[in-house]
């Protein structure tokens, strides 16, 4: 049986080869490249981050990517943003007083958890959202999350025909955040599924399972 291709972006963001190795764990063809075509065309595309919000749209910008991302959505293309690759989904963040244009693709403002104890390091449990593909068969598992940021609000008001996106959430410090958002062709996490043991690995395998496949 074929393999879907999922391409995770090269654009210099920190050590993306355990998210190679668990989507391949998982049952993709997982490809670490800078190749525009190969970007556009696979079935999935998967944008890590770590460190920085502005850092890492620095890079996508300077790479490109920002483009890449928004052309595929723009097609109905799947993407999973995951940790920092979720946060630049959104408007903005603010990060010890820098605010930084983000992707723009969900509305509303990345900011500091109100916590006694950052960064929120660790394993924890998630709410999960009703109907999510995502965490099918996983709802009780624990996740392995490294931030201090996070999205605290929703503000996407999607009306019929479309469906509602599914959130889900994690509570940690006096608010919670949005631990992953499924919103058609783009999914992101905040924790980091390739840090997640098999619980992660399942994450990954349902997001997988949604693709299509092609010839590449």
């Amino acid at each position: 049986m074929t393999r879907p291709v999922v391409a995770v972006l090269d654009y210099g963001s920190g050590n993306v080869h355990s998210a190679v190795k668990a989507l391949d764990a998982a049952g993709a063809d997982a490809r670490l490249t800078k190749d525009r075509r190969l970007v556009l065309e696979a079935d999935g595309l998967v944008v890590p981050g770590v460190g920085a919000f502005r850092a890492v749209m620095e890079s996508l910008t300077a790479s490109r990517g920002d483009e890449l991302i928004g052309r595929r959505l723009a097609g109905g293309r799947p993407v999973l943003g995951i940790c920092v690759g979720m946060q630049v989904l959104f408007e903005r963040g603010v990060e010890r007083g820098v605010d930084t244009e983000g992707l723009g693709e969900w509305p509303g403002t990345v900011t500091e958890l109100d916590a006694p104890v950052l960064p929120h390091m660790g394993w924890n449990t998630v709410e999960v959202g009703e109907g999510s593909r995502l965490f099918a068969g996983i709802e009780g598992e624990r996740f392995y999350f490294v931030h201090s940021f996070g999205a605290q609000k929703w503000h996407l008001d999607v009306q019929p025909p479309f469906p509602q996106p599914t959130l889900t959430w994690c509570g940690y410090g006096s608010s919670p955040f949005l631990a992953a958002v499924e919103n058609g062709p783009l999914s992101a996490t905040q924790f980091h599924p390739e840090k997640s043991g098999q619980a992660g690995i399942r994450l990954l395998s349902n997001w997988i399972g949604g693709l299509g496949t092609a010839t590449l």
